[in-house]
């Protein structure tokens, strides 16, 4: 997924980090204030679900767009753990720059 949205927003003067896990999530948050993160449901750690009100906690002012295979719940769950966006995979590239282009604004 790192490497798809890299792909997608190269060229689009937006620069983009990214980690694989919540705990490097958690160090990289410590030492970095990003305005939008994009969170993965499925990490090798644990559910980006269950880390919306962790990092909304301690960055109030970060904007999150989550991204998951699972729609429906997940969807509802995501949005009231204080998810700006959420966006179903498959999603199109222009999904994606409407996102970041809503929440940047």
């Amino acid at each position: 997924m790192c490497l798809l949205l890299n792909i997608l927003l190269t060229g689009k003067d937006i620069q983009l980090d990214h980690v694989k896990s919540l705990s490097s999530a958690v160090s990289y948050l410590e030492s970095d204030n990003p305005s939008i993160v994009i969170l993965d449901n499925k990490l090798p750690d644990g559910f980006g679900i269950d880390f919306i009100p962790k990092m909304k906690k301690a960055h109030p002012g970060i904007k999150i767009i989550m991204i998951s295979g699972f729609s429906g719940a997940a969807k509802d769950i995501a949005m009231e753990n204080g998810a700006d966006i959420f966006l179903n995979k498959p999603f199109t590239k222009d999904e994606l720059f409407k996102s970041i282009k809503d929440l940047l604004n």
